[in-house]
């Protein structure tokens, strides 16, 4: 694998807190379920279904945010080798405030479809756009964002 240009890592205090209020929130859930009196069992079994969701999220997060995201010159991979995109596969980028992006991070349109993925907290992939961000901070995204848009600029002057 080639040397990263840059490279995103989830900063330690959000992941924290936000794995943290996923298995609080899950906990909470199935305590509710057992604890309280509920009129129906479906209310309870609706309970303990979004409660154990909860907690599986929350680990699904812990586990996807331990990762870090690294632009090299020929992709956007993460530290387990999986690509996000081929930079040449790039069509645009969104950073606007107003964009349907991830929190501190940005949008990638690519050229055409490359299928579905998430990483709770990290990326997603749908159809022709990438999300990068969330637990992530803010200057990392931004840095990766302008040497995006750098290269989506030379590409189409030349």
């Amino acid at each position: 694998m080639q040397d990263p240009i840059v490279t995103i890592t989830p900063s330690p205090v959000r992941r924290t807190v936000s794995v943290g209020i996923l298995l609080f929130l899950g906990a909470l859930l199935v305590y509710l379920a057992f604890a309280v009196p509920l009129s129906s069992v479906a209310h309870q079994i609706a309970l303990i279904a979004l409660g154990v969701g909860a907690l599986i999220l929350g680990d699904r997060m812990r586990r996807a945010t331990s990762i870090s995201i690294m632009m090299t010159q020929k992709a956007i991979v993460d530290s387990t080798g999986a690509q996000l995109c081929r930079i040449d596969e790039i069509e645009g980028i969104d950073r606007g405030v107003f964009a349907f992006k991830p929190a501190n991070g940005f949008l990638l349109r690519t050229k055409h479809p490359l299928g579905r993925h998430w990483s709770p907290g990290l990326w997603w992939r749908f159809g022709r756009r990438i999300g990068v961000g969330g637990a992530t901070p803010a200057s990392q995204g931004k840095l990766m964002a302008e040497l995006i848009a750098m290269q989506l600029a030379e590409e189409a002057r030349s």
